[in-house]
């Protein structure tokens, strides 16, 4: 029997309802980590909505590895307990609670992009200093201060990471997810337009990508064996005239990362450098790169970018070009898009007791 977008996906003993997960988004809500009623209202929404799986934003591990002073954290206890709610109503919708655990690196000490986005340097009452593989900070009119790491940081970052995971499992989830995309600390590690190292975290292929399996061999140590570990990755830079990460690069990434503990590949792209080259940001733009991690390496894939139609989602699945399909920006306009594509499609799904009246006859 094909696999559709409403079949039940197992991941190790989780099951997970349909095929569509909620992509990381962040809310820059948050003060000093602390989710509130906005995190749980969002998340909650779409776990209401039918979201197979419905994954928090991008969630400091550290509280200098925020992008901005207003994204979600989980560096201490109290950040754990007041995420609980949140994950208790989204299972209790049948939706799968993932978290992404992240570190910004050289992209961290940003304002907000209602604020403007900018760089907040060291001497900005809400700045502080970044670290990454190198001590180029992120270009910016004004950049933060950039620190490039030495082995007690790497360490740090390693342990943070699985400090993190240890409370999300405390806080209910049942994914976690390493985010090494978008410029952010693990990916600075991972291209060479932002490794210019000389140790063994730099330099060839296999120092690259490092530091990113020791994370993901952190995280999966402190995770229980029944629950699954995703990991997100750019697929490319986007800078085809320099050296930089590409899509052969991930192919070759993603079976270690595999052999690490993670068990599936969430697949993005871009956000190394502001001069990065987009392609065509056509429905499924981003599709053929996860379908090239799929089929190069046999892991589980995510596929994102532009998926809005229900029958492409559900294509995507039934020729095997994707696992889950991650909905972004078109579950922030529709957070009832399962609901909807589950009628548009044919396929039975729960709704609430409490919206059964409003089902499509």
């Amino acid at each position: 029997m094909t696999d559709s977008l409403f079949t039940p996906f197992s991941l190790r003993d989780t099951e997970i309802p349909n095929r569509v997960m909620l992509s990381p988004m962040c809310q820059y809500s948050a003060e000093e980590g602390m989710p509130n009623e906005w995190h749980r209202v969002h998340l909650g929404s779409r776990a209401v909505g039918g979201a197979g799986v419905v994954m928090t934003e991008a969630t400091g591990v550290e509280r200098r590895g925020r992008i901005t002073p207003g994204c979600l954290g989980i560096w201490s206890d109290e950040q754990a307990e007041a995420l609980e709610p949140v994950t208790s109503f989204v299972r209790s919708q049948g939706a799968v609670p993932g978290i992404q655990l992240a570190h910004a690196g050289r992209k961290a000490s940003h304002a907000p992009p209602s604020e403007g986005g900018h760089a907040l340097p060291l001497d900005h009452e809400e700045g502080w200093e970044t670290i990454s593989a190198t001590d180029e900070p992120y270009p910016d009119e004004e950049p933060a201060a950039t620190r490039r790491m030495d082995g007690d940081d790497v360490d740090d970052v390693i342990d943070a990471f699985a400090a993190a995971a240890e409370r999300a499992l405390s806080a209910g989830f049942e994914i976690a997810e390493v985010h090494a995309a978008h410029g952010y600390l693990l990916h600075q590690f991972l291209s060479p337009v932002t490794n210019d190292r000389g140790d063994e975290y730099g330099g060839s292929f296999e120092n690259r990508t490092r530091l990113v399996r020791e994370v993901v061999e952190a995280v999966r140590g402190v995770w229980p064996d029944d629950k699954p570990v995703f990991v997100r990755i750019s697929a490319t830079d986007w800078l085809p005239d320099r050296d930089s990460w590409d899509v052969d690069d991930s192919v070759r990434l993603a079976p270690l990362l595999a052999e690490a503990g993670a068990d599936l590949i969430d697949v993005s792209g871009g956000g190394i450098h502001p001069d990065q080259e987009l392609p065509n940001a056509g429905p499924g733009y981003q599709v053929p790169y996860a379908e090239a991690i799929r089929e190069g390496t046999d892991v589980p894939v995510a596929a994102v970018g532009g998926i809005t139609e229900p029958t492409h989602a559900d294509a995507l699945v039934r020729n095997g070009r994707a696992d889950l399909v991650a909905l972004g920006r078109e579950l922030l306009r529709h957070p009832y898009w399962p609901l909807e594509a589950a009628h548009e499609l044919g396929a039975e799904i729960e709704w609430p007791v409490q919206y059964r009246r409003g089902r499509f006859e």
